[in-house]
């Protein structure tokens, strides 16, 4: 089961105690399904949980049913359908519309007018038309409707709860969606998947996590990579120095400092640092380091 398809089966859990929100989220459901017209509402689905929703949905609403509905051992998509024209004529003037004279759908904003009802709205319309991408790929939350009017003007529903959304249009359809963890946290939140908003914050984490790590790994092979350099560039030189019968004259710290480089390559300042009679700081033993490759330097 996807992310989103989990996310339908949560938010269809969610109870509908008041005739309102039942009307606001039958709303929803049919401004971003599939057709609304005067002839006929279609309303398709592959979620088994808000097929079963569907029925009881529209009962509490309009007490009524659909006069096409899907074999409930049927697989696969399922297809709902209102086509009498008494009942397309009921939900026409239920939210503010004139039967026959309806050419484009817009959105009435009275009917979500109360809080509980925007959420209950924003419910069906992501039941009907709404997706979802898994967190551990990216942050999207996304609905769908045929209506251009419509997806004007939901975001001013989403503003008024507290969310900023964006337009987008695709293959003939208009997009209102999200971004950002913490937008899909408290949106999902809002809208009845608390579960889900979990998995958000989990997902967010384990990639902040990652990334920590990774960065940190990133950051000690490259200082790795340096020292492995540096201490290459610090033997060539002390081996220039004893070919040209230099380094068995200089001062007996720079002697020191220069076995114990040939003694320890792989040992970084600090450690080398360690190992001097008596210890000295990582600074100082970079100092006399710098000062053997600089007296090799000059006897070139």
């Amino acid at each position: 089961m996807t992310f989103s398809a989990r996310v339908k089966e949560e938010l269809c859990r969610a109870k509908v105690s008041k005739k309102c929100c039942a009307v606001a989220e039958c709303y929803g459901v049919l401004l971003f399904c599939n057709s609304w017209t005067s002839r006929e509402v279609r309303i398709v689905t592959e979620s088994e949980p808000f097929a079963r929703r569907l029925p009881l949905l529209f009962r509490k609403a309009f007490h009524m049913d659909f006069d096409k509905r899907p074999d409930p051992a049927g697989a696969g998509k399922r297809v709902f359908v209102i086509d009498k024209p008494a009942k397309l004529e009921t939900l026409e003037r239920c939210y503010g519309y004139e039967p026959e004279r309806t050419v484009s759908r817009t959105l009435n904003f009275p009917v979500v007018e109360e809080d509980c009802c925007r959420v209950a709205f924003c419910r069906g319309a992501f039941l009907a038309g709404g997706a979802v991408t898994d967190p551990e790929k990216d942050y999207h939350l996304e609905w769908t409707t045929t209506h251009r009017a419509v997806s004007r003007a939901f975001p001013v529903v989403l503003r008024e709860m507290g969310f900023q959304a964006k337009l987008a249009a695709r293959k003939g359809n208009f997009v209102v969606y999200v971004k950002h963890s913490e937008t899909l946290e408290e949106l999902l939140t809002v809208m009845g998947a608390g579960v889900a908003a979990m998995e958000v914050m989990n997902a967010k984490l384990e990639k902040d996590i990652r990334n920590g790590v990774n960065r940190r790994v990133n950051c000690d092979a490259a200082n790795l990579d340096k020292a492995v350099q540096a201490s290459q560039e610090q033997l060539a030189a002390i081996a220039r120095l004893e070919a040209r019968g230099v380094l068995s004259s200089l001062p007996g710290k720079l002697r020191e400092t220069a076995r114990l480089r040939r003694e320890f390559p792989e040992c970084t300042l600090s450690e080398l640092a360690e190992q001097c009679s008596p210890p000295v700081s990582k600074s100082c033993l970079n100092h006399r380091l710098r000062k053997l490759m600089a007296l090799a330097l000059e006897e070139e």
